[in-house]
């Protein structure tokens, strides 16, 4: 469950927006399990509206779904009821920290966008990220594969236009990814061995829509971004106003493109490979 976004409310226009990001490069990872990847059974764990459970059901055996959200799981099941008919992918209500599996028994892990909702704290050494890393050891098999699917710090900073028009709630969404070279040395410590990043530079989160200037007039185009559940009030009034301003003087789409510049270098997701010991 996130620890600030209300996902039962906007699970509805999610994926209108969304894009299951990297999953070329989740698939190459997980062909590294320890049995072939058409027969690996693999973890969608914060599975949300299952976008890339989906798309890994054209590669894999079977997908097993977690999430706690009963809105998005409702949306992930009217998309695969096939898949769940025929038993390749079952949905589990549950939280990723408690996971309903023994131990040893999946081949591979996947979490994607997730992390940033855990509620942790850094001065603690982010115990909730190391309980989740430890229960993902606990149920993949020796030699199993995780990829976690995050953004960096200069991802953050400087790969999504729209952070300039609210700059308070993109610090507070800041603040809650944990730096990439962290979360390596927590996967280090929980039992995993890292094995490489990769970055998919010209992908965006929220695909085509991402580039759409009057994006942030619409609610459902902000839904696909869970940072706008931070923007307090005052400051969504200010954006929508920079953005109506933009709009009239006819320099909207010239700010997009000046603030997306380094996007094109950096991408927005970087996704980390490991294997557990």
């Amino acid at each position: 469950m996130s620890s600030y976004e209300n996902y039962t409310e906007t699970s509805k226009n999610y994926d209108k927006t969304r894009e299951p990001v990297g999953t070329e490069i989740i698939v190459g990872c997980m062909a590294h399990a320890p049995v072939p990847l058409n027969r690996a059974t693999v973890l969608d764990a914060g599975c949300g509206t299952g976008s890339y459970s989906r798309a890994l059901l054209h590669y894999v055996a079977k997908v097993e779904a977690v999430d706690l959200n009963d809105g998005m799981l409702a949306v992930a099941r009217s998309k695969m009821a096939d898949a769940e008919e025929e038993g390749r992918v079952s949905l589990h209500e549950a939280r990723i920290d408690e996971l309903p599996f023994d131990a040893r028994t999946l081949d591979g892990v996947m979490i994607n966008q997730v992390l940033h909702h855990l509620p942790d704290d850094a001065s603690e050494g982010f115990p909730a990220h190391r309980r989740v890393f430890e229960e993902f050891a606990r149920v993949l098999k020796p030699d199993g594969v995780l990829t976690v699917n995050t953004c960096s710090q200069e991802q953050l900073r400087n790969g999504i236009w729209y952070y300039s028009l609210i700059p308070e709630a993109a610090e507070t969404i800041r603040a809650r990814f944990v730096p990439v070279d962290d979360l390596i040395q927590l996967l280090k410590d929980s039992g995993f061995d890292y094995r490489g990043r990769f970055v998919p530079a010209d992908a965006t989160i929220q695909g085509e829509a991402y580039l759409d200037p009057h994006g942030p007039l619409k609610k459902e185009w902000r839904d696909g971004d869970s940072t706008w559940s931070l923007v307090a009030e005052k400051e969504l009034e200010a954006a929508l106003s920079r953005v109506r301003e933009l709009d009239e003087e006819g320099w909207l789409e010239d700010y997009v493109q000046h603030h997306d510049a380094r996007r094109r270098n950096i991408g927005q997701v970087t996704i980390l490979f490991a294997s557990r010991r």
